[in-house]
């Protein structure tokens, strides 16, 4: 007997006029949480330009200009530095699933959600996953990782530089020359750093790097930059497969060393020789993403790598200090947190999911709260990409301070603004 076709609401779709339908207009919003941030307008401006085709040389101009773009960006000299069409996600899943094959040993250094995430990853490309915990609010003393690489022997150490969940950023220098003495190819996830935190990854000693745009590179999320060394190039490449109907005689006469990439889509193979002179067809790059993704490191660029890092920890200080006046336990070590973003303990007696509707409803700010063992624990306030300025800091610590004395917490008036306002008043006279 033939199946009944399913009613739409059973798959809870409206019935919807679309005559009544208007076009999307968002409410204003300053989004001050993990991210992603507010984009830049400029970044938005450059996504409205007119599409071209994927192999019109303006197209692979464009192209080329954005591999040269991200390779200051990341601090490197990587040929293979381009772009993953897809969130930050697909990033990461791309430099694994690529690096990665069944058996294969990968070590993750796990001190939060991300890290987690990795080993998710990780298991699903049939490797075997050691992994190493800190509580969450720390980071790891490098000796813990390289007696934990001589212990594991691995093919890939895989580690989160910024981890937004507990706001840690992991210090990567020295687990960089183990990975090196060891002959240890080393993955990291700067999400949430680049273009706010400092990150070398030639002079660290990096293979693979994959990050994303909503953060402090002050776009939307859906694309993903990427760089690969030489040897994660190699790594990659011996898995090398051309799929049937691209082929060419030569390509017939190479067999691949490794096994095949099981990701068509997350192919780096594949889309190296897209991105690589061949340009051989893989998908139909996301042309206004590339636009964006080209804008962000663009803007980047032109206000100077330092200059950007200097101000997300800026701002991230003036946060900091207008927080902790208004009576906020900072959460985790101070040392190593991220620049831009900020965690707080939620007050005893302070429901922390009504203060963030409250900021949200009475003045349209978006502020975070954590995952797992931190969720509903601490507020996580973000400071990054074009909100990294002091009237978006000084808005949002206004703003919380009246939530916070709404709800009954004891706030001083104009406490957590003056303190902000202390740190700026500082940096101009230093």
């Amino acid at each position: 007997m033939p199946r009944r076709a399913a009613a739409p609401e059973e798959f809870g779709a409206v019935r919807t006029d679309p005559a009544s339908v208007g076009p999307v207009d968002p409410p204003p919003r300053l989004l001050m949480g993990p991210g992603p941030g507010s984009a830049d307008p400029r970044v938005l401006r450059a996504m409205s330009a007119p599409l071209v085709g994927q192999f019109d040389p303006a197209m692979t101009g464009f192209m080329a200009e954005t591999m040269a773009l991200y390779r200051d960006v990341f601090r490197t000299r990587n040929e293979a530095t381009l772009l993953v069409d897809g969130t930050s996600r697909a990033g990461i899943e791309a430099a694994l699933v690529s690096l990665v094959e069944p058996g294969d040993r990968v070590l993750v250094p796990v001190f939060g959600r991300f890290g987690h995430l990795l080993v998710e990853i990780a298991r699903r490309c049939g490797a075997w996953v050691d992994t190493i915990e800190t509580a969450w609010g720390t980071v790891f003393d490098p000796r813990e990782v390289e007696r934990a690489v001589a212990r594991t022997d691995p093919k890939i150490v895989a580690v989160v530089q910024g981890d937004t969940s507990t706001t840690m950023c992991q210090p990567l220098a020295d687990i960089g020359r183990i990975c090196r003495e060891r002959g240890v190819l080393l993955y990291a996830d700067v999400t949430a750093t680049l273009g706010g935190n400092a990150f070398e990854m030639d002079a660290w000693g990096v293979d693979v790097a994959t990050a994303g745009l909503q953060k402090c590179l002050g776009g939307p999320s859906g694309s993903a930059p990427i760089s690969l060394s030489p040897h994660a190039v190699e790594a990659v490449t011996r898995r090398r497969h051309v799929e049937a109907g691209m082929r060419d005689a030569a390509d017939e006469l190479e067999a691949a060393a490794g096994g095949r990439i099981a990701s068509n889509y997350f192919d780096l193979a594949m889309i190296l020789d897209y991105w690589g002179p061949r340009r051989l067809n893989h998908h139909t790059e996301a042309t206004s993403m590339l636009y964006c993704a080209h804008e962000c490191a663009r803007l980047v660029l032109a206000e100077g790598l330092r200059a950007r890092i200097e101000r997300h920890r800026l701002h991230g200080c003036a946060m900091l200090a207008g927080l902790a006046a208004l009576g906020l336990q900072v959460f985790g070590d101070r040392e190593h947190r991220m620049t831009n973003v900020v965690g707080v303990e939620i007050p005893a007696g302070v429901d922390g999911d009504a203060v963030r509707a409250a900021m949200l409803a009475d003045f349209g700010i978006e502020i975070g709260t954590s995952f797992g063992p931190l969720r509903g624990r601490i507020w996580r306030i973000g400071v990054m990409g074009y909100n990294a300025r002091r009237d978006a800091v000084l808005i949002t610590l206004a703003a919380l301070e009246q939530v916070l004395r709404a709800s009954g917490a004891s706030a001083t008036s104009g406490a957590g603004v003056g303190a902000a306002k202390e740190v700026y008043q500082q940096a101009r006279a230093a």
